[in-house]
């Protein structure tokens, strides 16, 4: 019988929202508030009930010693909230979660950094704090330099790294002393592509070794290569779990009927949203005005409408395949000439595609706006559309079969 590294039961963790609006008050104010405390206790208490955020709730799950497991989810969905209870970040609310073995994490840039501390300095304190002797950690000390490629920088207090620096010696610690079980949050698309590569590697490295993997990423081509098992989080709740492809297949179905539906009403909005103005509309146009089926090698133009016209409004639109791998990303902060401001939009964005090079096939689109560089609203798969087999600079483009997602403009030179 397999050993089990982690078991939940009914595990939930509650969020208050907001705050009290008071600040600081005096002896008297508070002796007045207590007197009057018991009077109102029950409208206070309906109060304080109506918000409260369940992050996870009522989560039972088993993940056995070696599993590499993939948590899937929307925004919000409570990912990142179990694995700092696995953490031990912070503490649950309701029920428990026992883990089996030493534990290293990746769930924040920085987390378990001290940043007065020298980047030698915290992987000392890094490896204390996983268990490890002082033997240990220098046994392994070249490794971690070496993968993070910070060597110059290893005498320099942390708080003086980039957020990408931050992120190599965190993962480079995390997955060289040798946890029994790793935690990753998608803290690694902080880091270019070579290190985002290198780092997917070493977890593979890790997981064939025998240890525990538990991974988050909107990235879902990463999970169904790294994992063999997926779990679906949904509102705190597990909404399906089995095999990768099984879930994946879930995830995307709820994700496409979630488009479908009004988007002001989705709930699945990036949480760094400052939601003065939300995403109302998202279509991908041809030139005859079909929405969201367009023709490869043809015009398209992308529309976004918002439900509040703001000064200063910028949009970008990162274009993903069906396992949400991004292919491109058009950003209106990224200027052109071409570029121009029109009175008459209202609260309207528009951008024109000159010619669609993608292979036909599914496609999702991701949107993020701004309003005077404040984050605003942001949606993953705000539009699914298809790409229907066109001609691109008088190649035929090929109904089926292709792999890759992108269709190049390029000629031959052939012997006879």
């Amino acid at each position: 019988m397999a050993e089990v590294a982690i078991e939940t039961h009914d595990l939930g963790k509650r969020y208050t929202l907001g705050v009290s609006g008071r600040g600081y008050g005096t002896l008297r104010e508070s002796l007045v508030e207590a007197v009057k405390k018991p009077l109102r206790r029950g409208s206070r208490g309906q109060a304080q009930q109506a918000h409260q955020l369940w992050a996870l709730r009522d989560l039972s799950l088993t993940i056995e010693n070696g599993e590499v497991v993939g948590l899937i989810g929307h925004n919000g969905a409570g990912k990142s909230t179990l694995l700092k209870i696995l953490s031990r970040i912070t503490e649950p609310s309701a029920g428990y979660a026992d883990v089996t073995g030493r534990v290293g994490s990746l769930l924040e840039v920085g987390t378990g950094f001290h940043p007065e501390l020298t980047g030698r300095e915290n992987i000392f304190l890094n490896g204390a704090i996983l268990g490890m002797r002082r033997a240990e950690i220098r046994a392994r000390f070249d490794e971690i330099v070496d993968f993070a490629e910070l060597d110059k920088f290893l005498d320099t207090p942390v708080k003086r790294y980039s957020s990408g620096m931050s992120v190599r010696l965190a993962f480079a610690v995390a997955a060289h002393l040798e946890p029994e079980i790793l935690l990753v949050d998608e803290v690694l698309a902080v880091g270019d592509a070579s290190f985002q590569r290198k780092s997917l590697a070493k977890m593979s490295e890790v997981a064939q070794a025998g240890r525990t993997v538990v991974f988050v990423s909107h990235n879902l081509a990463i999970i169904q290569a790294l994992c063999k098992r997926g779990i679906l989080l949904e509102r705190g709740e597990v909404q399906a779990d089995g095999t990768v492809n099984h879930v994946l297949d879930r995830y995307l179905a709820e994700l496409e009927r979630a488009s479908e539906a009004d988007l002001v009403e989705r709930e699945d909005r990036d949480g760094r949203g400052w939601r003065q103005t939300l995403l109302k509309r998202v279509e991908m146009l041809d030139p005859s005005g079909q929405a969201n089926a367009v023709i490869g090698g043809r015009p398209a133009k992308l529309i976004v409408e918002v439900t509040e016209l703001l000064p200063g409004l910028e949009c970008r639109a990162t274009i993903a395949n069906s396992l949400g791998q991004p292919i491109a990303t058009l950003d209106s902060e990224i200027s052109a000439p071409a570029d121009v401001r029109d009175s008459d939009l209202g609260p309207l964005i528009e951008c024109e595609i000159p010619t669609v090079p993608m292979l036909p096939g599914r496609y999702r689109i991701d949107i993020v706006v701004k309003a005077n560089s404040v984050y605003q609203d942001g949606l993953q798969g705000a539009v699914f559309f298809d790409v229907e087999p066109g001609v691109m600079e008088g190649r035929p483009m090929p109904s089926h079969g292709s792999e890759g997602s992108v269709a190049f403009p390029h000629s031959w030179r052939l012997p006879p």
